[in-house]
């Protein structure tokens, strides 16, 4: 069985949701509002996390981008599930609403350009603006931005089995239509109470674990935690 792998990267890849950091860090007050709406779903994605960054100034890029390689740690285990999914040839996808100014960065060493999916981000004028590559569907009237239920309808393969791993707002859509669902932190509460099928974890070693008992791999001892 082929299996499909869609991960988000904010909160889930990295142990903090990068944008919240950045807004927290250079944003003006407003923002604390403006993210507020859009997780309790009074405002789209799109239109939220587009008023969010253009409030901030194009100048400000090289100090996120710094920011960001200082306070951003990936979540343990990420490294070697990525060794797993390569070890065991299973299709992995990074499939962000972050951008590409500090996605891309903080994914070279361990995930390759053509893994991921996220937003593009224009700086040529005097505040932040985002290029939405990756909008909906004519499946989808969510106006999700970058839209992680189109993307699972473009790469997703027949009969395959599609794993979404996430924790916001940004991935309910895509977990509703899921086959397996990996959640945490909102998305664990959010689809508990759409009681949508869902394993929690922690760390990717606890993703990994639960996907070698699938494949009927057991005594795994090639690769090596490192705590």
């Amino acid at each position: 069985m082929t299996i499909q792998i869609f991960c988000d990267f904010d909160g889930t890849i990295t142990e903090t949701d990068n944008i919240v950091a950045i807004m927290k860090e250079f944003g003006p007050p407003q923002t604390e509002d403006i993210k507020n709406k859009v997780l309790s779903q009074d405002l789209s994605i799109r239109d939220g996390v587009s008023q969010m960054f253009q409030l901030l100034s194009t100048e400000l890029k090289h100090d996120i981008i710094h920011f960001l390689q200082q306070k951003a740690r990936i979540r343990a285990g990420f490294k070697e599930f990525i060794a797993f999914t390569q070890r065991y040839d299973l299709e992995f996808y990074v499939i962000s609403g972050g951008m590409d100014f500090f996605v891309h960065p903080l994914l070279e060493t361990s995930v390759s350009q053509e893994q991921i999916y996220c937003n593009a981000t224009d700086f040529s004028g005097s505040h932040i603006r985002i290029d939405w590559v990756h909008a909906c569907d004519k499946a989808c009237e969510n106006d999700c931005g970058l839209c992680k239920p189109s993307l699972l309808r473009r790469l997703g393969k027949k009969n395959a089995l599609k794993i979404i791993i996430g924790d916001s707002i940004t991935d309910l859509q895509a977990a509703k239509q899921a086959d397996l669902v990996f959640a945490r932190d909102f998305l664990l509460t959010k689809c508990n109470e759409l009681e949508i099928p869902c394993i929690p974890f922690e760390t990717f070693y606890d993703i990994q674990d639960y996907l070698l008992q699938r494949l009927g791999v057991q005594h795994e001892t090639i690769l090596e935690r490192v705590e």
